[in-house]
């Protein structure tokens, strides 16, 4: 017998029966408002995460009050794409079904819900599906959403694109029957159901993919286990590049966790591309490190196991043969705001949400706006791997239109700082267990006091690519911003600095467990300097490697300034 002993994890997934767990008798439990440990970890594969008010929790505590428990759901939304008539139905369960009635646009290019109350639960899953929607393998141990550049211009590549998105995310889903059964009142299964692709215990951790369409990095190709970079020829899809191995979370102290950028596999035709992501995905399943879960993503397969011998297993398991990559260029990674016309000559209107918070406030009503626009827009919407929202699909006719409903409603506006559209924040407090820090409520103020620092300095219009979380799991991927803040405790941040601008380069630490204070002064010094001794169109992480404010290391066998 082995002497190993795997992950808690791993016996969860083993006795779950498929996820099964006894979710459905914790559910009807009315004592408490959340749910076991053991089905706390089984409810992330149909799509939702048990967590509690932590400003309320030490009052709680004091009244002997369990926590507030209440859920987050995440859904399903491949290439992160759904029509106005679904947007009307996720907007009308945030208002019904929600303790906050807001709705979350996250970096996953997907919508997630807070403060779903555990009887609500059932009735939120089954109103989604009313509308062909679903949040199963949103979160666990499988293959989550798959993101797509959502490229309104390059219409007839993107679609091929973001077909095969759809595809890859329907294929790679868990064969389980248990999320019909809980949610959906669907049949029950009672033998012979099995996980041809996963196995009884499904991945050694979560596992992302995204598909790329260049020049535009919008979905970071770096910060995935696998992606597939759309090579087009004549506006037509010829194939992929396939990268594999990044990853962002890290834990703080842990020398032996650390952000990583994906390796470059190959070239392959578009009708490998399934194959070939079964493959890599079983290659994880079987090498992946089920022992440590801070070690168990697919970055650290590649790490230890180097790319060659991985891409030679996934040549064997998927009987395709990589092509040497082909040349492709990213320019950039923002989201472009405001119109563009598209080859269709449809109009597409990016709509800036901060933070990708969508809820109603007295100056800036969105929530209701995006209503109103849902009613009358012949087009799709849209979500970003950037937190924001694409009207696309505008017809001439309906343009002006789309437009005075957006401005009427402050979701428009030609006011916004390039600083304030190219930074981004994840939920961190008070919702997330895992924060140590606050991200999404802090970070607009600190952008005002950093739009501050640029006009001091005579370069208002400049921006750099800033981002910031509650934690080092890298849910907003910090690690490939030029200013990244990772929290460490309140009000404290180590700051990061560096990356490239379009997302092909990791920073480095330059500051451990700061606060505001010291990081204004810190960006006050450094942008005097790029100011004034900046070469002409050098991007802020640019200037501070060349002028050795930041000096290249090597961590992990890895060069951050590569």
């Amino acid at each position: 017998m082995s002497d190993i002993k795997l992950a808690v994890n791993e016996r969860i997934k083993t006795e779950s029966n498929l996820l099964r767990g006894t979710i459905a008798e914790g559910l009807a439990n009315q004592i408490t408002g959340g749910l076991s440990d053991d089905d706390m970890q089984l409810t992330k594969f149909h799509g939702f995460y048990q967590q509690d008010d932590r400003d309320i929790r030490a009052e709680r505590q004091k009244q002997k009050l369990e926590p507030r428990h209440s859920f987050m759901l995440r859904a399903r939304v491949p290439g992160g794409i759904c029509t106005p008539q679904q947007w009307l139905e996720i907007d009308r369960i945030a208002s019904d079904l929600t303790i906050y009635g807001s709705i979350r646009l996250t970096t996953r290019q997907t919508f997630q819900y807070h403060g779903i109350l555990k009887p609500q639960v059932k009735p939120l899953i089954q109103a989604l599906g009313s509308v062909n929607l679903d949040s199963i393998a949103a979160c666990g141990d499988v293959n989550r959403n798959v993101m797509c550049t959502p490229n309104p211009v390059e219409s007839e590549l993107h679609q091929e694109a973001y077909a095969w998105a759809i595809r890859l995310s329907d294929d790679l889903l868990p064969n389980t029957n248990a999320y019909a059964e809980l949610w959906l009142d669907g049949e029950k299964v009672t033998s012979n159901e099995v996980e041809p692709m996963y196995g009884p215990t499904y991945l050694p951790r979560k596992f992302k993919i995204a598909v790329a369409i260049p020049p535009h990095n919008d979905v970071d190709i770096h910060a995935n286990d696998l992606n597939f970079v759309a090579v087009g020829d004549n506006g037509k899809l010829a194939g992929f590049n396939v990268l594999v191995g990044g990853g962002m979370g890290t834990t703080h102290g842990d020398v032996n966790t650390f952000p990583r950028l994906a390796d470059d596999l190959g070239f392959v035709k578009p009708e490998d591309a399934v194959e070939v992501a079964k493959a890599v995905l079983t290659v994880q399943r079987d090498w992946g490190c089920r022992t440590d879960r801070k070690r168990a993503r697919l970055k650290y397969t590649l790490e230890d196991n180097g790319v060659d011998k991985f891409r030679a297993e996934v040549e064997l398991r998927s009987g395709i043969k990589f092509e040497v990559p082909k040349a492709i260029v990213f320019t950039t990674r923002g989201d472009r705001f405001g119109w563009i016309k598209g080859v269709d000559n449809k109009w597409h209107l990016t709509l800036f949400i901060e933070n990708g918070r969508i809820v109603d406030t007295e100056t800036h009503p969105i929530k209701t706006g995006l209503v109103e626009i849902a009613k009358i827009h012949q087009g799709d919407f849209r979500m970003t791997a950037n937190q924001n929202l694409i009207i696309a699909g505008v017809a001439e006719q309906d343009k002006e239109q789309i437009e005075r409903l957006a401005r009427l409603y402050g979701l428009y506006s030609d006011e916004i700082s390039q600083q304030r559209l190219n930074s981004m924040a994840c939920v961190a407090l008070p919702t997330c267990a895992l924060a140590m820090a606050e991200a999404e409520r802090y970070l607009p103020s600190l952008v005002t006091k950093v739009e501050g620092l640029l006009t001091k300095h005579a370069i208002p219009d400049e921006h750099f690519v800033m981002r910031m979380t509650g934690c080092p799991n890298g849910c907003g991927r910090p690690f490939l911003a030029e200013v990244g803040f990772v929290g460490k405790g309140p009000g404290k941040y180590n700051m990061y600095l560096g990356a490239k601008n379009n997302g092909m380069r990791l920073n480095k630490m330059y500051r451990e467990n700061i606060g505001e204070a010291e990081i204004l002064s810190i960006l006050d010094t450094l942008i005097a300097e790029w100011a004034s001794n900046g070469l002409a169109d050098e991007r802020f992480g640019d200037f501070v490697v060349r002028s050795e404010v930041i000096q290249p290391v090597i961590i992990a066998s890895r060069d951050f300034h590569g």
